[in-house]
């Protein structure tokens, strides 16, 4: 109503000058003010600089994190799905929940996701690179507490009034077992718990469903509290793990292989790379691949050849928390709500084992 109000009698004028029709500003101004919506008009009408659909973007991007103070920050990204290696499950779920979006059928979506696993397995960059797919604005929230009494809670409620302007919109909380706290968190004079009960109540607001999606990433999902990982919060639990088959260590060697430029035939690879029980995560792979390439830079016409990589891969000592590694996997098994998500080798496990071996560990590490 506003738009139509400050076109009237001038409607030809900004046609003339846009890419962007006053029905689809309308439609793509979501989370803007008054204010901001006159600037863009301004802009056009007085200035008559053109309007396409990505300055709209960006002018809505730069608005919407002013408005937030810099505790919003959008992910823009041109990778896809395509792009991770191994994760086929996941994979297949993000996809059809990004058909839903594009689809409209917020019904059939879930209030927010679980992403667990260990460090390394990818959680972070599986989300980026959703977002790129998915065809709705994703943003992550970055630090809103403050030290004044008070603003903390204000910074946080204008953020959720932000994303409720947006829809639809997906939020990423990452290291969320850190980040939100819990109900029974101490020494704040309350703050943590009043913060945690504002996102609580957001995130089980019926009417966010498919319109504010939210995905929790954290490599301890044990840490968090059961009232955010209960059904009607984070509905969906989708746990990463780190490649085990060789043909999931390919896949995923290769990816790291086209990013970092090394141009190797996989039979001229390192067989333990690719086979035996020590596991790389794609840190490793890449760390590897990386050094390799140093190693070359200064011989051989900076070419990584099957004896420098070898060279690479007998050196390499990677940083070594076994027992913290094995807690991350196993927090993540009992966290998964898919079967079809877990390892063949996880799914077989006896669930009480599972439970009292993670807190024998929890015990050696916490």
């Amino acid at each position: 109503q506003y738009i139509e109000w400050a076109l009237e009698k001038r409607d030809d004028l900004f046609r003339r000058h846009s890419d962007v029709t006053p029905e689809a500003l309308a439609t793509n101004s979501a989370g803007l003010n008054y204010t901001q919506l006159r600037t863009i008009l301004a802009d056009v009408l007085e200035n008559q600089n053109r309007l396409t659909p990505e300055t709209l973007s960006d002018l809505k991007k730069e608005f919407i994190e002013a408005e937030a103070y810099g505790m919003l920050e959008f992910i823009e990204t041109d990778n896809s799905l395509n792009l991770i290696a191994g994760h086929s499950e996941a994979k297949r779920h993000l996809r059809q929940a990004a058909h839903a979006v594009q689809t409209g059928r917020h019904d059939v979506l879930p209030m927010g996701y679980l992403v667990s696993g260990p460090v390394g397995c990818g959680k972070t960059f599986l989300i980026n690179c959703f977002a790129g797919e998915i065809g709705i604005p994703m943003v992550k929230l970055k630090n809103f507490r403050s030290q004044w009494q008070g603003v903390t809670e204000g910074n946080l409620e204008k953020i959720l009034n932000l994303l409720e302007a947006m829809t639809p919109v997906a939020v990423m909380i990452d290291e969320a077992d850190a980040a939100l706290g819990n109900r029974n968190m101490q020494g704040d004079s309350g703050v943590s718990q009043r913060v945690f009960s504002q996102i609580v109540s957001f995130m089980s607001d019926p009417a966010h469903r498919g319109k504010v999606i939210f995905f929790l990433v954290t490599a301890r999902p044990d840490l968090m509290p059961v009232d955010l990982k209960r059904q009607g919060r984070a509905e969906e639990h989708l746990s990463l793990f780190y490649p085990y088959t060789r043909d999931d260590r390919e896949e995923l060697l290769q990816v790291m292989m086209d990013r970092t430029g090394v141009d190797l035939p996989m039979d001229d690879v390192p067989p333990d790379l690719l086979e035996g029980e020590r596991t790389y995560s794609g840190a490793d792979m890449e760390a590897i691949l990386t050094r390799a390439s140093f190693r070359a830079a200064g011989a051989n016409e900076g070419t990584v050849t099957p004896d420098i990589l070898q060279e690479t891969v007998n050196d390499f000592i990677p940083p070594t928390y076994p027992t913290e590694g094995e807690l991350q996997q196993l927090a993540a098994v009992l966290e998964c709500t898919s079967r079809d998500l877990l390892p063949e080798r996880f799914r077989s496990m006896d669930r009480a084992e599972v439970v009292e071996r993670l807190g024998q560990l929890k015990r050696m590490v916490d």
